[in-house]
């Protein structure tokens, strides 16, 4: 199943998708044209992995890590589908990054990887623009990089883990203005959905609606203020975000 939070009539709902409407949690059946989008879990943590496809830290002119290399996110990072983002004024190197986010579904803790599924309540799309002006270290993107407002499109869907039964062997790609730029398969992370939840919960409890965001594949391309770009995930959704102006920054 599909699931959504969104704003409608002045308050905020969750929803499920049916018959290309939704289904509101009040019952009422509304189009999707009618709401507006907000990010499908409300997390605390947000993990994010960095170069965990080895043909983007080839891009990047890095040798691939030999584990894991996370930092976190703050929630005012996320936006929905639909939104948009800010681009900051004299940037010239802000990339998108398609990603599969992994919800937590329950309390997490020395969680083993074949026990790793059982802790997941399902996945979203994610959109983790870099804003590589700003960076100082690849391995640990500093907070202008990877924790703006806004800078994280997230969703449109929350799909339940049982309807997703291999999320190791889906297709990601991303187009801007309508044009293909970057496509990749989950099956060539460098660390996959069970060893990073070992891997986190080995030292950390993750609670419900934490987020890890899986790291991208190769196709950096920079984007500039009105460009629209769609970010999509077999089985998972079509995100959806346009980049706008922004001369506070």
């Amino acid at each position: 199943m599909k699931h959504a939070r969104v704003a409608y009539a002045g308050s905020i709902h969750g929803a499920i998708s049916e018959n290309g409407q939704l289904r509101l949690n009040d019952g009422r059946l509304v189009s999707e044209a009618s709401v507006v989008w907000l990010p499908p879990v409300v997390s605390g943590t947000i993990l994010a992995l960095g170069l965990n496809y080895a043909t983007h830290a080839q891009e990047l002119s890095f040798e691939p890590p030999t584990e894991p290399l996370a930092f976190l996110k703050t929630y005012t990072s996320l936006v929905g589908h639909l939104g948009h983002t800010r681009h900051p004024a004299g940037v010239t190197h802000m990339h998108y990054e398609c990603e599969l986010a992994v919800v937590i579904g329950k309390t997490a803790r020395h969680v083993p990887k074949h026990a790793a599924y059982d802790f997941i309540r399902g996945y979203t799309v994610a959109n983790d623009y870099a804003i590589r002006d700003y960076l100082e270290n690849f391995y640990r993107p500093n907070l202008r990089v990877k924790s703006r407002d806004e800078a994280t499109p997230l969703g449109p869907w929350l799909v339940d883990v049982a309807d997703i039964p291999n999320p190791m062997n889906l297709r990601l790609t991303t187009a801007v203005n309508g044009h293909l730029k970057q496509q990749g398969c989950t099956k060539d992370m460098l660390f996959d959905i069970p060893t990073l939840i070992e891997y986190f919960t080995s030292f950390m409890t993750l609670q419900p609606g934490d987020l890890i965001l899986t790291g991208t594949p190769e196709g950096l391309f920079d984007v500039k203020p009105g460009d629209q770009v769609v970010t999509e995930i077999e089985g998972i959704g079509r995100l959806v975000n346009t980049i706008v102006e922004d001369w506070r920054s």
